[in-house]
């Protein structure tokens, strides 16, 4: 077999692997699956291997431009609306978790090896998926950062629910909303491309940092809030594709010695998250006594992470999603869009 034909190959079976992977992490309930397969298959074939395959640029360039895109589509005027009354107090404790995230970098920052811009985005709490597409292209490890990122997520998937009955007294009946049905994949493959070229073109023309994924968010921001969407949205078997490769990118990037040096952080990261999301407990009671909001309310809104886990526990237990969903889209869009500037800033003042 040719040199190429067996690259062609070796890349095949790693997908193939991811796939295989992702869908029984589909089967156990765990949070982004798709990214979760890739990064365990990338890792795998980085490991037991040398000279693992590398995933195209393009195909990089087409995953951040998809994720940006479906994150963009969270935005509805009906979340914005909901934070009319309550607009000061929902801002100041996203600042407030925005700050909290970057002490919590500053303190994983204690264990050696870690650079001030690798600490904060592992830390940032709100949009993973978005922060590990990011970290590559600002200066942060992406390793570490996704590692740790989704360490975050599965603590809190782990501990919300039992949090939200035994402290806040939560029924534990119901589950997320339905899907509505939506437009039907070829509208929302249509919504998906047409966000993410224009998206990427006009965030590539006024130098947008990393163009590939908010461009295409921002373009999807503006395509929902002006109602030409309707109800098109991101196919999910496109999306999963794209978080996919996203995992792949970061799973074949691994070393030996980068594994053992996340290794080395894992107890120390677990402290600091574990006192970050108790911080934002305490966020959660501030903005419930401030807004009137219930301190379940309180207490979702502001749970640094597990977006959709979160949206699936307010449903089923009777809590006000929409007030959730705008309070924690609200903090995704803040994280995600400072990123740029919050790693200029810890560059300039720390190095990378």
């Amino acid at each position: 077999m040719s040199t190429g034909w067996r690259r062609i190959a070796d890349g095949a079976a790693v997908v193939l692997v991811a796939v295989v992977v992702s869908l029984l992490l589909d089967r156990l309930g765990l949070p982004s699956p798709a990214l979760f397969g890739g990064l365990v298959a990338g890792l795998g074939r980085a490991l037991l291997l040398p000279a693992p395959p590398a995933v195209p640029g393009r195909a990089t360039t087409a995953a951040q431009a998809v994720i940006g895109v479906a994150m963009g589509a969270l935005v509805e005027l009906e979340t914005l609306r909901a934070l009319a009354a309550d607009w000061l107090p929902v801002v100041l404790v996203t600042l407030a978790t925005l700050a909290l995230s970057l002490l919590a970098g500053l303190v994983l920052r204690l264990q050696r090896g870690i650079s001030p811009v690798t600490g904060a985005f592992s830390m940032i709490a709100g949009g993973a998926s978005g922060i590990i597409v990011m970290a590559r292209d600002l200066g942060a490890d992406e390793r570490m950062v996704a590692v740790l990122q989704y360490l975050r997520v599965l603590l809190i998937v782990v501990l919300m629910p039992v949090v939200a009955t035994g402290v806040y007294g939560a029924s534990s009946g119901g589950g997320p909303a339905g899907d509505d049905g939506g437009a039907g994949w070829p509208a929302g493959l249509l919504f998906t491309v047409g966000c993410s070229v224009v998206g990427l073109a006009v965030g590539r023309l006024v130098r947008l940092p990393v163009a590939a994924l908010l461009g295409p968010l921002l373009a999807a921001v503006v395509v929902e809030l002006t109602g030409l969407a309707g109800a098109a949205d991101v196919p999910a078997f496109v999306e999963s594709a794209a978080f996919l490769v996203i995992g792949l990118q970061v799973g074949l990037s691994f070393t030996r010695t980068s594994l053992s040096t996340i290794g080395r952080a894992l107890p120390l990261a677990l402290a600091v998250i574990l006192g970050l999301v108790l911080a934002c407990a305490g966020l959660g009671a501030v903005l419930s006594a401030v807004t009137g909001a219930s301190a379940l309310d309180g207490y979702l809104a502001t749970t640094p992470g597990g977006l959709y886990a979160v949206l699936a526990t307010a449903t089923g237990s009777g809590a006000d999603a929409t007030f959730v969903l705008a309070v924690q889209v609200l903090r995704l869009f803040v994280m995600l869009l400072s990123a740029p500037l919050v790693a200029r800033v810890l560059r300039r003042t720390g190095g990378r």
